[in-house]
């Protein structure tokens, strides 16, 4: 068996699907993306299939993956790591239909047979949270997520605070003291603020605060730990085990959030999530994407024993022009029931992409996210 071809889906609302064909008739499916970055993604897929992969077996993955990694004396960063990452979900898809089993029975087997999920609530810029908050606690889920603030300022004032502050204490009301809430401060909060948010929102029990500072700035990291008994969640925009390694040896962080399209796929963010578990440090996959990433996270979420919980795009606010459900085949193999989904079943990854649906929506590559400026012009962080 040897790669053949391979196609590239760019498709509403900000995703990129790999198709990859064998000799043999077996198709793998990959998610490499990085969201506003279709274009220069899908030219470092290309460069990795055309000059590496084409004409060779898929079966031997981590050998690919070194040969993906190893092969450039300039390595990592979001974009070799998310095209790495699309081609080794692909990959895994094929070993796993080589074989007729499930992606995680050839990674020792599940530990679980289902996985909880959050649902996102509120937009970036974050309103009508308690609301949103009851209706999909009404639908069943036991988690959610919500954005702490819009845009901050480096030092901001006692009003924006409050406002965060308000706006949990309204969902903690809204959904009573049995649902977790994690809040996602996305970078946008510098070190001076950090502390003084954290304060305000501690009393309305977060699940976790999500990136509290930029991931360069991880050092500050330990400090912020020190001030606070909320668990620190963070890893999103971190794509290999080597940058990992400062957080763990830190002590400081007690969720990771790498993420299965931007952090080398399932080979490396299996290795990651051993990691993390050496360090008694939970495991909750970053996935605001497509099915294919989806399916991928749970591959990995199934045996992992540190595993805490899995974020699924359906109904965020990014997901304008297409969602979650939209290119499958077989939609029910996302069904969440009592704020789970059961581990998928097939082989390979266990979903199948529409190609009708997919060639119909394909040429979408100018999403962006928006550019965000203060009061006095200068950018601020999205």
């Amino acid at each position: 068996m040897h790669i053949t071809d391979y196609d590239l889906f760019a498709v509403p609302p900000r995703w990129l699907f790999l198709r990859i064909e064998t000799s043999d008739g077996l198709v793998g499916w990959g998610e490499p993306v990085v969201e506003g970055r279709v274009k220069t993604v899908r030219g470092a897929v290309e460069e990795l299939l055309d000059d590496y992969l084409l004409g060779e077996d898929p079966m031997p993955v981590e050998d690919h993956w070194q040969r993906l990694y190893r092969g450039g004396f300039y390595r990592g960063g979001p974009i070799l790591m998310s095209a790495i990452a699309g081609i080794d979900q692909a990959l895994w898809d094929i070993r796993g239909k080589s074989f007729g089993a499930p992606v995680y029975d050839l990674l020792g087997g599940p530990v679980r047979d289902r996985v909880r999920v959050y649902q996102w609530v509120g937009g970036d810029r974050p309103a009508g949270v308690a609301d949103a908050a009851r209706e999909k606690v009404d639908a069943g889920f036991t988690a959610l997520k919500m954005n702490a603030t819009p845009e901050l300022r480096r030092i901001d004032t006692p009003a924006a605070v409050d406002s965060a502050r308000e706006r949990l204490a309204t969902v903690r009301e809204e959904v009573g003291p049995k649902v977790d809430i994690g809040v996602d401060f996305h970078g946008r909060v510098s070190k001076s603020m950090a502390k003084r948010l954290v304060d305000a929102l501690e009393p309305y029990d977060p699940f976790f605060i999500e990136e509290p500072v930029l991931a360069e700035h991880n050092e500050l990291l330990p400090d912020l730990a020190a001030h606070t008994s909320v668990p620190i969640a963070t890893g999103e925009r971190m794509y290999s085990r080597w940058d990992f390694k400062e957080v763990f040896e830190s002590g400081a962080v007690d969720v990771i959030q790498p993420d299965l399209s931007h952090a080398g796929g399932i080979t490396e963010v299996h290795k990651i999530a051993s990691m993390a578990e050496a360090y008694d440090v939970a495991l909750a996959p970053h996935c605001p994407l497509g099915p294919v990433a989806l399916a991928s996270c749970l591959q990995v979420d199934a045996c992992a024993p540190n595993a805490l919980i899995q974020e699924q795009s359906l109904d965020i606010h990014y997901n304008e022009g297409g969602d979650v459900l939209d290119y499958l085949t077989d939609p029910s193999v996302f069904e969440y029931e009592d704020g789970y989904v059961a581990l998928p079943d097939e082989p390979g990854l266990g979903v199948e992409p529409d190609v009708e649906t997919l060639e119909e929506r394909s040429g979408h590559d100018d999403w962006h996210n928006p550019i965000w400026r203060h009061d006095d012009g200068t950018v601020a962080e999205w």
